[in-house]
């Protein structure tokens, strides 16, 4: 069966991401936050929450992690379906896997489109015999 669990910003952060630092470069908004658009979310609400890079991270990047999920198998298929805004010329979204065995994150996912000043939405679907964060 598919057991979806919708994740929003509207109390806190989204359960399957880890606390996130304030080091890190996201803050969680508005579209009446006064900090330029995106002015609504993905369904057009201006008092919904979302997270968007704060204006000092123009030059660097900033990572979001998922928990910890466990193995997929034919039963248990990972999807992640997301709405993204990439407002910056030389913004790129990544979406990485990083399992306990390689120290290093692969790349599944990215868009380095334009700025095409509107939500897009994307779905990524996982597989891995170990577990993984993303």
């Amino acid at each position: 069966g598919s057991t979806c669990e919708k994740c929003d910003f509207e109390t806190d952060l989204c359960k399957a991401l880890r606390k996130l630092n304030l080091q890190s470069g996201w803050v969680r908004r508005n579209g009446r936050s006064g900090m330029g658009p995106p002015y609504s979310d993905q369904y057009g609400n201006d008092i919904a929450y979302f997270l968007s890079l704060s204006s000092e991270m123009r030059s660097s990047s900033a990572t979001l992690r998922t928990n910890v999920f466990l193995p997929t198998d034919e039963e248990h298929v990972c999807q992640i379906t997301f709405h993204y805004w990439i407002s910056q010329t030389s913004g790129t979204l990544m979406v990485g896997l990083q399992k306990p065995s390689e120290d290093t994150i692969t790349n599944i996912w990215q868009d380095s489109g334009k700025p095409q000043n509107q939500w897009k939405e994307n779905t990524i679907t996982i597989n891995s015999t170990e577990k993984y964060e993303v």
